[in-house]
């Protein structure tokens, strides 16, 4: 379980092919401290590290499968040597909860169609596949390439977050790009009240 709050900026370091995709990514976490078969989540997708090291700097891989590469921004943008993710290591007991929960798991992939400055802060607007956009409502939550947001208007398919500047300053917001595709995790409670509704009706 993660929070969506971000704690480490990686950095793509290689990716290879061999049989699920592989890729190396550097991160200022202190490895000595993570686990084999730990999770990571690596924009919003929760990965298992199968080996660590240094090189000089710190590095992790995980091995991604080819139904993760499909569900995900992975299989739309491609990831690329140099690019930077957003991390967070999983949630430990006594840990503060400053975001929303969390699973890492993608329920699909949103567009960002629309981003402009407002002041201090930028807006922006994204479209969420069809049968996810029930599941998004105004001031809750969802978890956007690994970062736990708020969100600020709702109109059908299209929904708005607002990202101040330290976001952008500690996430990889600030590299984004209208076009982009970007891993979309719904609000766990939102899935189970739609459920019960369901079910009730």
């Amino acid at each position: 379980m993660f929070t969506g709050i971000v704690t480490d900026i990686g950095e793509v370091l290689s990716v290879a092919q061999e049989g699920d995709l592989k890729a190396r990514i550097a991160t200022s976490y202190d490895v000595g401290g993570i686990d084999i078969g730990a999770s990571i989540a690596c924009e919003g997708v929760c990965l298992t590290v199968v080996a660590k090291g240094h090189d000089p700097r710190g590095w992790f891989d995980v091995q991604i499968s080819a139904e993760t590469v499909d569900k995900t921004a992975i299989g739309r943008n491609g990831w690329s040597v140099g690019q930077r993710l957003n991390l967070e290591r999983a949630l430990k007991v006594g840990d503060e909860l400053g975001g929303h929960i969390v699973s890492g798991h993608v329920d699909g992939v949103a567009e960002l169609i629309d981003m402009r400055d407002e002041g201090d802060s930028t807006r922006m607007t994204f479209r969420a596949p069809g049968d996810l956009a029930r599941f998004i409502a105004p001031k809750g939550s969802v978890a956007l390439n690994g970062t736990s947001l708020t969100v600020n208007e709702v109109d059908g398919q299209t929904f708005g977050v607002n990202l101040i500047p330290h976001t952008k300053q500690v996430t990889t917001w600030g590299d984004s790009r209208v076009g982009d595709a970007i891993n979309l995790e719904i609000d766990t409670m939102a899935r189970y009240v739609a459920r019960l509704r369901d079910y009730e009706g």
